[in-house]
């Protein structure tokens, strides 16, 4: 990914937060990299070097900031703008994926070789898989030391290092501090077997507008909104999970109660995502405030986000009508067809079973497409909306015309109502979902 280093100079010298998670600001004169908005004093641009991701900056030899924490910001937005292999990888490599699988299982979930991914991610985002995963592993370490009273070693392998070892040299490379030093230095807490922490975003956020679609779309047994908090259940690769959602002026505040500390990256990376917290949501309103058609309703809702998800299965039963939670705080841990027994002998339910349809966040958003219409009964407004919610994907048309709202066609079909909650579908199946299909469009 190619930076224009003007336009971020001029961003850092104007310590514009917009620019947080989006591009790395190294120093060379210090050996420290930071976000964009620190507060120190605006380095000389002789001085300053950019770098797409906290991963490449690591790589170069540069430690993090501990005045502005600069893995502690929103993350990019290009991730889910971008298509391409590269922003495929970096949404897996946030899920977990390299602790759980190493770097084959990455290329395989991809559809590539080791050799040719790690090509690709080194020349577009400046590190290589393991780099970036180490950079992930750094993150979700710093958390577990901030957040909780674990001894080091359990943080170190909860966090997914190789060794206590690896951890320490890891933690003072990234952080240029001992593990003790940052706990010294924690700015969260949490009660005994909870873990809380503020998750930020970039203003306006519409956090009414996403408990209102939480609050009508709920199953009960899964989750809930009361009193402006959100709380659901959640499959994780390790174990069953809960977390309660509050928004707050500037971050939200996210409580887990984890079955496997092991799950905690992908934890905060699914939430995240299923609040859409990454989104630039002043480009947004840019683009879609200029169309006269829109300006009213984007002044309404500065800040509307696109519903995500926590689960690609459950988010493409629910969608197809298949909203019935059985027993699913009790076995939050099964597979998700078990969770919705309505959908147990469809062709849908069956692929979704047997592994046949992978729907995550390391799917291209035009094969997923095409791979969910294929199936008998989804019609191509479902699978849209699949493909919004899931991968994140910002510009998916979801509404006839709009291309003057490129690319935030997703976003427009938010404040038009056709990516609101769905109406309460036949649980037997009989609804059309191919006339469902034609409404939306």
């Amino acid at each position: 990914m190619l930076l224009d280093a003007e336009r971020a100079y001029r961003a850092v010298a104007s310590r514009d937060a917009r620019f947080d998670g989006c591009f790395i600001t190294a120093v060379r004169t210090t050996r420290i990299y930071c976000r964009p908005s620190c507060p120190a004093t605006t380095p000389k641009q002789r001085n300053v070097e950019f770098y797409p991701t906290a991963a490449a900056a690591q790589s170069a030899g540069y430690r993090a900031c501990r005045r502005c924490l600069p893995d502690a910001v929103p993350g990019s937005p290009e991730w889910n703008l971008r298509a391409d292999l590269a922003a495929r990888a970096m949404r897996l490599i946030g899920d977990g994926v390299v602790e759980r699988d190493g770097v084959p299982g990455l290329a395989a979930r991809l559809g590539y070789s080791e050799r040719h991914l790690s090509r690709v991610l080194s020349v577009e985002l400046g590190a290589g898989p393991l780099a970036l995963a180490r950079a992930h592993r750094a993150h979700s370490a710093r958390l577990l030391i901030e957040t909780t009273d674990l001894a080091f070693a359990d943080v170190a392998f909860a966090a997914g290092f190789a060794s206590v070892r690896q951890f320490n040299d890891t933690i003072r490379a990234v952080f240029a501090a001992t593990p003790s030093r940052l706990r010294e230095a924690r700015r969260t807490s949490g009660a005994a077997g909870r873990i809380e922490l503020r998750l930020p975003y970039r203003p306006p956020f519409d956090a009414a507008g996403l408990l209102a679609f939480f609050r009508a779309e709920a199953v009960p047994g899964v989750e809930e909104v009361d009193g402006g908090v959100y709380r659901r259940s959640l499959r994780l690769p390790h174990g069953p999970a809960t977390v309660a959602l509050t928004p707050r002026d500037g971050h939200v505040l996210c409580s887990l109660r984890l079955g496997d500390l092991r799950d905690l990256g992908t934890a905060v990376s699914r939430v995240r995502r299923l609040l859409d917290l990454d989104a630039d949501p002043q480009a947004v309103d840019a683009v879609l405030g200029a169309d006269p058609a829109l300006r009213g309703l984007v002044a309404a809702r500065p800040g509307a986000r696109v519903p995500g998800s926590v689960d690609g299965a459950e988010t493409l039963l629910r969608e197809l009508g298949h909203r019935e939670a059985g027993e699913a705080l009790e076995h939050p841990d099964g597979a998700v067809t078990h969770l919705y027994p309505a959908a147990v002998d469809t062709p849908v339910g069956r692929a979704l079973a047997s592994g046949g349809l992978v729907v995550d966040v390391g799917r291209d958003a035009d094969e997923l497409l095409a791979e969910l219409t294929a199936f008998p009964g989804v019609g191509e407004a479902v699978a849209r909306r699949v493909v919004a919610r899931v991968l994140g994907a910002p510009d998916v048309p979801l509404v006839a015309g709009g291309a003057a709202w490129r690319p935030w066609r997703s976003y427009a079909a938010v404040h038009l109502g056709a990516l609101g909650p769905r109406e309460r579908d036949d649980l037997n199946g009989r609804s059309d979902s191919n006339e469902r299909s034609r409404r939306t469009a």
